[in-house]
């Protein structure tokens, strides 16, 4: 029988299904594309300013336990997308160094989980959607989690682990999702973790349909709410979803969220500098419909040399050389 923890899973997943693509206007950076929402300025100064984030969210249980006092966190690509970037160990001692105590990793390997050991930052890990398929299958799922969970658990601070990554509702690797997610499930709950390590999957914000007010699915008002930045507007549309399938208690991790410092007109260092300082202060807020409850919000951690679109090369808080770009605090 399935638990709790599944069937909210479950549900979240049929109502995204039944959700239709592509209406929400576009969270990307650039100067007009939030035009469609009618409330927000197409100036890209003033919008900036007001936080309208790129951002992708995964539906977290809570269990009733509030979020840990630093909700900031990075996210960590490796070499994937970059062939500059320091070794695994500086990345580790550099987070140490800046009070970063959260990482998002995309996929686990032993080089970065290594000198993770011992040093109390807490992870989410992700499970690439190249490999949902194979790992719909209890057994791959248990060499999964043995592999790159277990063995390290005795001191590597796991949290949560992504399945997935925007999966296409459209996608033939759609159907895989749902069943990658309980064959994980199982082997954590298998491997005695199940209370330390969370089960979920990481959406696009496109996966909502409604979106006008917050709670049908952006106005300045929402009944007795005020929205004065598309941020709290998305994540406040973003629950009221998830409570009208009954999921009111499960909490939302903002896993990418970003503004490029090149590229482009409005990409300049300036205003990602202002988006990002404003960004880690609004988080610590909560929203109107959860005023007080820290956002655990994941930033882009470096540059990334060889993506294709030049824009995307230009996200990170950091330059390959470690630098910091901006004048901005995590703690």
């Amino acid at each position: 029988m399935d638990s709790s923890y599944e069937i909210r899973q479950k549900q979240f997943l049929i109502a995204a299904v039944r959700l239709l693509l592509g209406t929400l206007c576009n969270l990307q950076h650039s100067g007009t594309e939030v035009s469609e929402c009618g409330y927000y300025t197409r100036n890209v100064k003033e919008r900036i300013e007001k936080i309208s984030p790129w951002c992708m969210c995964e539906v977290i249980r809570q269990n009733g336990t509030a979020l840990s006092a630093q909700s900031l966190g990075v996210c960590y690509g490796g070499n994937g997308n970059a062939n500059n970037l320091p070794t695994e160990s500086e990345v580790v001692s550099l987070c140490k160094t800046y009070s970063i105590e959260k990482i998002r990793l995309y996929s686990p390997y032993p080089e970065i989980l290594q000198p993770l050991r011992d040093s109390n930052i807490e992870l989410i890990v992700g499970v690439p959607n190249e490999s949902l398929q194979d790992l719909a299958n209890p057994s791959s799922a248990a060499d999964w989690v043995q592999k790159n969970i277990k063995d390290y658990s005795s001191n590597v601070k796991f949290r949560y682990i992504a399945v997935g990554n925007e999966v296409n509702l459209s996608s033939a690797t759609a159907q895989s999702v749902l069943p990658a997610m309980q064959a994980v499930h199982k082997a954590i709950v298998d491997a005695g973790l199940q209370t330390q390590i969370k089960v979920s999957t990481a959406v696009d914000t496109n996966l909502l349909d409604v979106f006008d007010p917050p709670s049908a699915g952006v106005v300045v008002r929402d009944g007795n709410l005020e929205y004065r930045n598309l941020f709290d507007a998305l994540m406040d549309a973003l629950y009221s979803a998830l409570e009208k399938i009954n999921g009111g208690s499960l909490a939302i991790v903002v896993s990418e969220s970003g503004w490029p410092s090149a590229g482009g007109a409005v990409e300049t260092l300036e205003n990602a500098g202002t988006y990002y300082k404003n960004l880690i202060n609004h988080v610590k807020g909560g929203t109107p419909k959860r005023p007080g409850m820290a956002i655990d919000t994941y930033l882009f951690s470096f540059d990334e040399n060889l993506k294709t679109e030049e824009i995307e090369k230009h996200f990170g808080l950091f330059y390959p050389n470690k630098q910091l770009k901006y004048d901005v605090s995590f703690s």
